[in-house]
């Protein structure tokens, strides 16, 4: 009985190792947060794009160019 126990014991420990050592690769090919570039809202429709594509005219920004000249929606949102 206490062989099995030792040998429970040691397999245990080994995929316990295992998967200590095996996760930061896995995580490193993950997108990160961090690299997830800045949103903003359309004030006209409220839609959330990436900044580098919305056009920005005053405080507000607009997911179009039609939107921008229509002017920010109804505050009803």
């Amino acid at each position: 009985m206490l062989r099995l126990l030792f040998w429970i014991a040691l397999i245990a420990a080994a995929v316990w190792l295992w998967r200590k050592f095996k996760a930061p690769a896995s995580g490193a090919n993950s997108p990160r947060e961090q690299d997830a570039p800045p949103m903003v809202r359309c004030a006209h429709c409220g839609v959330h794009l990436p900044r580098d594509r919305a056009l920005k005219l005053e405080q507000q920004w607009y997911c179009s160019q039609a939107h921008l000249e229509q002017g920010p929606g109804s505050s009803d949102r």
